[in-house]
C-alpha cells in the first residue's frame, strides 16, 4: 500500500482525495465497519494513510457472508498492520424467511452490535463504506445507517466507485480490479425460507465458478435450480461444452437437480427489479 500519485489531468481527483484525508483526521476514535470489499478496502487504507491515529476495522462473521471473503479481509488487514476485529454474529431470526427489509434489519443488528464492542474500547465514531453511487440504487440498509449515527466518509466527498477504483490501483490494493459483491442472502428470491446449508451450497457454487475463470457471477437459488449469471460478454464462453461439462456435475453435487444459464448476465440486484416496481407503485411490501 502507498499513497496514490496521480497525474494532472486527475486534479479533481486528487482534491476530493486529500479532502477525505481531511475529513478523516477530523473524526477521532474511528471504527470502520469492514467487509473487505473495495469501498470499505479503500476506506481501511486511506484511514490509515491519514493518519487516523486510534483506528479499528471490524468486520461481522455471518453464515450468510463467504469465509473466502472473510479470509481476504483477515489477510489485508493484518498486510497493513491495521487493528482488525471479527465479530461472530449468528443470524437475526427476523430474516429468515427473507423479507424485502433483510438488507435495514442486518444492518441495523450489525450495527447495533459494532456500537457495543466501540462503547468497551472507547471508540466514538463508527464508518462505513457507502458512496455516492449507492442513493441511487434500492438500498434499504442506508435507512440504518442514517438511524445508528454511521458515518459515510465516501458518500460525503462524493467519491464514486469508478474514482476508487482508479485510486485503488494507484494505491496498489489488491482489490482495484475485485467484482463487486453482496451477502449470499441476495441469491434467494425474497420471502423464501433460508438456510444455512443454501448459503454454503450458493457459497461453494460460486467459488467454483470464480476458480474455472468467470470472476463477475451470481448463482441464483430458486429451490433446487441453479440460474448461473455472467457477464453477459462470457455467457458465450459459459456454455461451451467442455465448461458445462465441469459445472452441471459439480453443482448437482451440491445438491441442485437443474442448472440453468441467465441468458441476460449478470445484473445487479436482478432479484429487486419487482421490489423496485412495487416501491414506484406506492405497494411495496416491508
Amino acid at each position: 500500500m502507498k499513497s496514490p500519485v496521480l497525474n494532472p489531468s486527475q486534479s479533481e481527483l486528487k482534491q476530493k482525495y486529500e479532502d477525505l484525508l481531511t475529513l478523516l483526521r477530523s473524526l477521532g476514535d474511528c471504527a470502520i465497519a469492514y467487509s473487505g470489499g473495495v469501498d470499505s478496502t479503500f476506506l481501511l487504507a486511506a484511514a490509515k494513510l491519514a493518519p487516523v491515529e486510534n483506528l479499528i476495522a471490524l468486520t461481522m462473521k455471518r453464515p450468510y457472508f463467504a469465509d473466502w471473503e472473510l479470509e481476504e479481509a483477515i489477510q489485508f488487514a493484518e498486510e497493513i498492520q491495521a487493528e482488525h476485529r471479527v465479530i461472530e454474529i449468528p443470524v437475526d431470526e427476523t430474516i429468515r424467511n427473507n423479507p424485502y427489509d433483510r438488507c435495514y434489519r442486518c444492518k441495523s443488528f450489525t450495527f447495533t452490535a459494532f456500537w457495543e464492542v466501540m462503547d468497551e474500547m472507547g471508540y466514538d465514531t463508527l464508518m462505513d463504506g457507502t458512496i455516492a453511487d449507492d442513493t441511487g440504487e434500492y438500498r434499504p440498509g442506508l435507512k440504518a445507517v442514517r438511524e445508528q449515527n454511521v458515518r459515510s466518509p465516501l458518500r460525503e466527498t462524493g467519491f464514486t466507485k469508478d474514482e476508487i477504483r482508479q485510486l485503488c490501483k494507484a494505491m496498489e490494493l489488491p482489490v482495484w480490479d475485485k467484482p463487486s459483491n453482496t451477502c449470499l442472502i441476495t441469491r434467494i428470491p425474497y420471502n423464501t425460507h433460508v438456510s444455512d446449508q443454501d448459503f454454503r451450497q450458493i457459497e461453494q457454487a460460486e467459488l467454483f465458478m470464480i476458480r474455472e475463470g468467470f470472476q463477475l457471477v451470481r448463482v441464483r437459488k430458486h429451490g433446487d435450480i441453479a440460474r448461473i449469471e455472467v457477464d453477459p460478454q462470457r455467457i458465450s464462453d459459459l456454455a461451451q461444452p467442455d465448461i458445462m461439462n465441469k459445472i452441471v456435475p459439480f453443482f448437482k453435487s451440491l445438491g441442485f437437480t437443474h442448472v440453468s444459464i441467465d441468458m441476460v448476465g449478470y445484473k445487479t440486484g436482478s432479484l429487486d427489479v419487482d421490489v423496485i416496481k412495487n416501491s414506484q407503485n406506492g405497494n411495496e411490501q416491508r
